[in-house]
């Protein structure tokens, strides 16, 4: 596995390191032997040393090895993973395209090319989604039978008490652009005639000037004292404020799946959510076929207040929502479903 350095990290929380390192983990549970090479880098926008350091861990490997290869640091770099393709089995492992829409809802010609070069010279592809495989084909013109589908996992866990009003809002994800917390501020100021308060757990970091905006945005809006931008949390932690929450808000630009979602709909929680890339898979529906969650159009807050008031307003709305998403919960992939998917994927390309 060649993956992007820090995945075991906890301070560096991600959808991608969590199921980078459930893989490994089912790899080995599996009787795979598994050696992983943690590129350091500025993935995905590498520069020059981390071109290097990707170089140097591709020349240590053997010939005819199979590599499962994280997309964050194989689709940006084809000087060196073309020519390896050679020798090696590669398999990029894609969590997010880098050929799909930025934050700023313009696709980067320059991005897809890179990919595209990559992907094309793969022996076979790893998506996290089945919106993310069709994207893929669509896109890159890739045979259909080279792409596959691993699900990510979710863990089984206890289901959130709730509470009366359903006020208790949370939402998780790094604070950037493409996260949509913009999004989720100003559907929240339509709301200030309704009791409830928001958690919005996840890195203020990765972008710290447009942290900073939200912060003054906060104070402006007049939500200070009922949005809390956290920052990260440990495992614990987190599990905890999904236990405390009623509702998670996924305002994101894009999802090729939504992890999220799944830790979620484990605890029980609905989503209300945007409708984007992988988000409606990764949602499902409950036993009788009710969607566990509202969706609504991206980049859209008078749609994102609208769904928030309904939930906030109709009781009798949060009680289906809350039991299709308590049925949902008996139908989530686990972890070793998703590592089983890939080794089928990585014992088809090493034949």
């Amino acid at each position: 596995m060649i993956v992007p350095e820090g995945i075991d990290d906890p301070a560096r929380p991600s959808g991608g390191n969590t199921f980078d390192r459930r893989v490994r983990g089912g790899l080995a549970a599996r009787g795979w032997a598994v050696h992983v090479h943690a590129v350091p880098g500025s993935w995905p926008l590498p520069d020059s040393a981390s071109y290097a350091a990707l170089a140097d861990a591709v020349d240590r490997i053997p010939d005819g090895a199979v590599v499962l290869l994280d997309g964050l640091v194989g689709s940006p770099a084809p000087e060196v993973v073309v020519p390896s393709a050679a020798r090696l089995r590669i398999v990029p492992l894609v969590h997010m395209p880098l050929g799909s829409a930025a934050d700023d809802g313009e696709a980067d010609d320059g991005a897809r090319q890179r990919e595209g070069a990559v992907l094309s010279t793969a022996a076979a592809v790893v998506t996290t989604s089945a919106w993310t495989r069709r994207f893929l084909v669509d896109l890159y013109s890739i045979p259909n039978d080279r792409v596959h589908v691993a699900e990510p996992g979710a863990d089984a866990a206890d289901v959130a008490a709730g509470t009366a009003g359903g006020g208790a809002l949370l939402s998780v994800g790094a604070v950037t652009p493409g996260k949509g917390h913009d999004v989720l501020l100003d559907a929240l100021a339509m709301l200030t005639d309704l009791r409830w308060n928001c958690l919005c757990v996840g890195s203020v970091e990765r972008d710290a000037a447009f942290a900073e905006r939200l912060r003054r945005r906060v104070v402006d809006s007049g939500l200070h004292g009922r949005v809390d931008f956290s920052g990260t949390q440990t495992e614990s932690e987190l599990g905890r404020s999904y236990g405390a929450a009623d509702v998670l808000v996924l305002p994101s630009r894009a999802e090729t799946y939504g992890m999220v979602v799944t830790e979620a709909l484990a605890r029980g929680l609905p989503v209300i959510g945007a409708d984007v890339g992988g988000v409606p898979e990764a949602l499902g529906r409950g036993a009788d076929g009710t969607r566990p969650g509202l969706l609504v159009p991206p980049d859209d807050p008078h749609a994102l207040g609208d769904a928030l008031r309904a939930w906030l307003e109709d009781s009798g709305l949060r009680g289906r929502l809350r039991r299709a998403a308590r049925e949902r919960r008996a139908s989530l992939a686990r972890w070793s479903t998703t590592a089983s998917a890939v080794a089928e994927a990585l014992a088809g390309a090493a034949r």
